[in-house]
């Protein structure tokens, strides 16, 4: 059986099993997988995570995208997934806890606020309230002032969280995805300090630019 459609039948019984926690009976499309990707400007990431990488759809496009040293997280609670991703993937940190994320990134050499971009395909609708907060207090605290979180989310439910949380810049729809996605570019809200000083850390080429990453 072709490796597409055992994955296709693997996420099938996920779902099945644990709905709200799978979110989805399918894996994410190319289409959207392309378009999660293609936002990130990978020659300026040195460290990334994905929240709930599941059969590793999303995850083989970020393997072809990124810079070699960069270094990069992968995050799904389902153990024989996991187990999956991370003997397809040994050169990448395998974490269950999408929730404890300052502790992979102990574990990994970095300290907190040290990730360019985080990824994710969470559910995060079908998570209770307090799940959700404590998912964004860590993905905030993880990330670099300047960096970036993407997300795809199939409603557009969690936008005015994302919108308090951080700096939304753009929602892109992806309708070739079963279903079809919502693909939200939010940004680390950037410390201001003096222009005396020295500028925060930006993917941006400058602190006040903020050019649009295009497929």
């Amino acid at each position: 059986m072709p490796t597409h459609i055992r994955e296709k039948f693997l996420f099938l019984y996920k779902f099945i099993r644990s709905p709200k926690q799978v979110g989805s009976i399918t894996p994410s499309s190319p289409f959207l997988a392309k378009t999660m990707v293609g936002q990130v400007p990978w020659h300026r990431v040195n460290a990334v995570a994905e929240l709930g990488a599941g059969t590793g759809a999303i995850t083989k496009f970020i393997a072809a995208a990124r810079q070699k040293p960069t270094k990069v997280l992968l995050f799904e609670k389902d153990a024989s997934l996991r187990e999956a991703l991370s003997a397809a993937y040994p050169e990448f940190g395998c974490y269950a806890d999408a929730s404890s994320i300052d502790m992979a990134l102990k574990k990994e050499g970095l300290g907190e606020g040290q990730l360019d971009c985080i990824l994710s395909g969470l559910p995060f609708f079908n998570f209770p309230q307090q799940l959700r907060d404590k998912l964004m207090e860590q993905i905030a605290r993880s990330l670099k002032p300047g960096g970036l979180f993407i997300a795809f989310q199939y409603s557009q439910q969690m936008k005015k969280q994302l919108d308090r949380q951080f700096e939304l810049e753009h929602v892109r729809f992806v309708p070739l995805n079963m279903p079809p996605a919502f693909v939200y570019v939010c940004r680390k809200r950037e410390e201001t300090v003096p222009v005396t000083e020295t500028e925060p850390y930006s993917l941006h080429p400058t602190g006040k630019e903020r050019p649009a990453y295009e497929l």
